[in-house]
């Protein structure tokens, strides 16, 4: 009796063992596929968010400063040790090189402080007391207290300016919030219009993706075979040459207006590029396999027999379809959507080139911000307002249809 229970403890250590070894295999299997998602998916974002929110550029060229403005409470004008503070500063900025980069970085806060900055950063060597005044005569900004406002914001090692700037509002003096005036928000139009765009994008595949899926469905296996080819032929042909494909088309002279005018006459032809309409054309085909595959993948899945059994006990095949293979195949669809939705929200290259001016999206915001203007803070907040959008989309998605339902074949 003795020797049968030490023989089944000794299994059950030898089983222990064996579950050990297998889950360490398991996970050195998988470390390399997680070193890579670090490396080129969760880095990158934890790098950008750090960009939003931290920015100590004013901090260490102008150190003095913002020491002497960390007391200052941004009513009424700055203690006189800050102008005197600023003073030293600008001459050892100027005498490094850095000056520009300072200035540079005042710009993104306050529009006309990096020629404020640089202008008085050239004649601050010959500054002499009493500071305030000398300041003054350079350029009368310097008695604005705004002005000091923003260096005093600036200043911190960690700010919210990037996200103040991204929702279209200005910081007073005191750190209050208010908004720009109208002519300068940008912003906000374009995270509208974005979210626009995404949803009727998202919308029209629906539209045109589910009856293709179900089409598709319904066929042979040679006949699915060979039309999945063609669902998935746009994924071997390069995003950019399916863009200027689509410019060709819609253009004035090509090949959709020739056939406009063939019917209506020459006054018949219309405007489909450069603006919205181009935009949503093109980015509803490029994203269209996006939603039929899921939704296809769910399709397969379902006996036919449920909807002949429903016909047999006396449903029409209409109601068979709306009570019975609709619901069944919407988890795909759902897929298929959050999927074209969330692709959309980013989208760059279709609205760059074949949107114009009204068809821009945020992204083509976020890559002004950081190819052209070098305002990297700003594209970092950009990205992290989208990015917030995506999470409670994802979050709402969870709590009405639930992760479980999610399916993606």
């Amino acid at each position: 009796m003795g020797t049968a229970i030490a023989t089944q403890e000794s299994l059950a250590e030898q089983f222990k063992r064996s579950g050990k070894r297998a889950r360490r295999g398991t996970f050195l299997l998988v470390l390399p596929l997680l070193a890579f998602l670090t490396i080129t998916f969760l880095l990158p974002i934890g790098n950008m968010l750090n960009r939003s929110v931290g920015d100590s550029t004013v901090a260490d060229i102008l150190p003095r400063t913002a020491a002497a403005l960390r007391a200052w409470n941004g009513k009424g004008r700055p203690p006189f040790s800050a102008y005197s503070a600023l003073a030293d500063d600008l001459v050892r900025a100027e005498r490094e090189g850095k000056i520009g980069k300072v200035a540079t970085r005042m710009n993104f806060e306050r529009a006309g402080m990096r020629s404020l900055m640089i202008k008085t950063a050239r004649v601050a060597s010959t500054f002499e007391p009493p500071y305030a005044q000398a300041f003054n005569a350079v350029d009368l900004q310097w008695s604005d207290p705004e002005v000091w406002g923003t260096l005093r914001h600036a200043s911190a090692s960690t700010t919210m300016g990037y996200y103040v700037a991204a929702l279209d509002q200005t910081r007073k003096a005191d750190g209050t919030w208010v908004p720009k005036p109208e002519e300068d928000q940008v912003y906000i139009m374009l995270f509208e219009r974005t979210l626009w765009v995404a949803g009727v994008v998202t919308l029209l595949c629906f539209l045109l993706g589910y009856p293709l899926a179900y089409y598709i469905a319904r066929q042979d296996e040679r006949t699915r075979n060979l039309l999945l080819i063609l669902v998935l032929l746009p994924f071997w042909t390069s995003l950019l040459v399916r863009t200027t494909a689509w410019i060709a088309l819609l253009q004035t002279n090509g090949i959709v207006n020739d056939g406009i005018a063939f019917l209506g006459g020459e006054g018949a032809r219309l405007e489909l590029v450069h603006n919205m309409t181009g935009t949503l054309i093109a980015m509803t085909h490029i994203l269209l396999p996006f939603m039929i595959l899921p939704t296809y993948s769910v399709m397969l899945s379902v006996p036919p027999a449920l909807t002949r059994a429903a016909i047999s006990l006396g449903a029409t095949p209409w109601t068979a379809f709306w009570r019975i293979y609709f619901p069944m195949t919407l988890p795909g669809a759902a897929a298929g959507g959050l999927l074209v939705f969330i692709l959309a929200l980013g989208y760059y290259i279709t609205p760059a080139l074949v949107g114009g001016r009204t068809g821009q999206l945020i992204s083509n915001m976020i890559q002004f911000h950081m190819q052209t203007s070098l305002n990297w803070g700003l594209a970092a907040a950009l990205g992290g307002i989208l990015l917030a959008g995506v999470l409670v989309l994802y979050i709402i998605y969870a709590r009405v249809i639930g992760l479980n339902r999610l399916r993606l074949g």
